[in-house]
């Protein structure tokens, strides 16, 4: 390089930054299933990983609001007789109809068999975890659990299952433990076929990383020619 006019100091040549070389984007087209294994754990890490649980807002805010609403209903009527006023009528007419109805009559068991359906309910949601679409993934770190949707593994084995020769179509359905492939084959054996497609989603399975590997189970159909 020349040295600019009016300038001071010898000329000094700038250094190059060499352009690397880009990568081939044909090779960039490999599905999800292409990453490498999962990384290995560390002490303390991995064992058996549990579900996640549901927070669950929904129906903890419809319970709450409904208590809360028959709690305000409840505390004015008795604000109100302490008052010297009359109780409520729909009070009144409850406290008859339960004094005066046999505990066989249809409305009393109807009224018991909704009470018990919502209290079995709240129950089972109370003791069980939910987000069922959510998998744990086994613990790389004490300190980091992670998770995967089902939808995610879902499209991560048909990915692998259509890298398969001779696969035109393939359909997976996850889920908790077992996942479920369908491939339709339009060339090579059926057997071939299933046996690579064994291989690579067996592969596919253990590279996700999941707690609790599904069961693989594959189905090869071969696909149907319309006549002309």
């Amino acid at each position: 390089m020349s040295e600019p006019q009016g300038s001071e100091g010898t000329t000094q040549r700038l250094p190059v930054i060499e352009r690397t070389a880009e990568p081939d984007r044909r090779d960039q087209s490999a599905s999800a299933a292409a990453y490498g294994p999962p990384p290995a754990l560390q002490d303390g890490a991995g064992g058996g990983e549990r579900r996640f649980w549901s927070a669950r807002r929904v129906p903890a805010g419809i319970v709450a609001l409904l208590l809360l609403l028959v709690a305000g209903v409840f505390l004015y009527d008795i604000a109100s007789v302490r008052a010297n006023r009359p109780p409520m009528h729909w009070r009144r007419e409850l406290s008859r109809q339960l004094a005066e109805r046999p505990l066989d009559d249809t409305w009393v068991l109807v009224g018991a068999g909704v009470a018990a359906a919502l209290g079995l309910w709240l129950v089972l949601l109370a003791v069980t975890p939910g987000l069922r679409g959510l998998l744990p993934m086994r613990r790389t770190h004490p300190d980091v659990r992670a998770g995967l949707h089902r939808d995610a593994a879902a499209m991560v084995l048909r990915d692998r299952a259509m890298e398969v020769a001779g696969v035109q179509s393939a359909r997976v359905k996850m889920r908790r433990r077992k996942a479920d492939v369908r491939a339709v084959s339009h060339f090579r054996e059926l057997d071939d076929v299933r046996a690579d497609l064994d291989v690579n989603l067996a592969e596919a399975i253990r590279a996700l990383g999941l707690a609790r590997p599904p069961a693989l189970s594959v189905h090869v159909a071969r696909t149907t020619r319309k006549k002309g």
